[in-house]
């Protein structure tokens, strides 16, 4: 079994931190719009405008290259593939009987691995 190199332990933690902070904007931003646009919409462009932080911090912080057009539609990609997973893993482990409360619970244990191979990919 080949070994995780310094390099990759040190971009799977920089690629948590990015996911904190992204998720810590769309939050702010919902919480600071929602105050005078429906939930719905604040909650949306919250999510739009932490992803083009996700994807600057990412290359520039997570994987220390250049944000380009070509590895931002990758993003894209990768995190449209992320999305249909994480349903498609919670609709499965709903049906398996685990409790909705637990359920994304190892949706994201299988999901945030994969999202990080799929980012990897694309800035590789």
């Amino acid at each position: 079994m080949k070994r995780i190199d310094k390099k990759t332990i040190g971009e799977m933690l920089r690629f948590g931190v990015v996911g904190v902070i992204a998720t810590a904007i769309h939050y702010a931003i919902y919480l600071l719009l929602k105050q005078w646009i429906l939930q719905v919409v604040a909650f949306a462009l919250g999510y739009a405008l932490s992803f083009i932080a996700n994807f600057f911090m990412t290359a520039r912080f997570t994987f220390r290259k250049d944000a380009t057009v070509k590895k931002g539609a990758g993003f894209v990609v990768a995190h449209a593939v992320n999305f249909l997973l994480q349903t498609s893993l919670l609709q499965l482990f709903l049906w398996l009987g685990i409790n909705e409360d637990y359920a994304p619970i190892p949706v994201y244990c299988i999901a945030v691995p994969v999202n990080f191979l799929l980012v990897r990919l694309v800035f590789r």
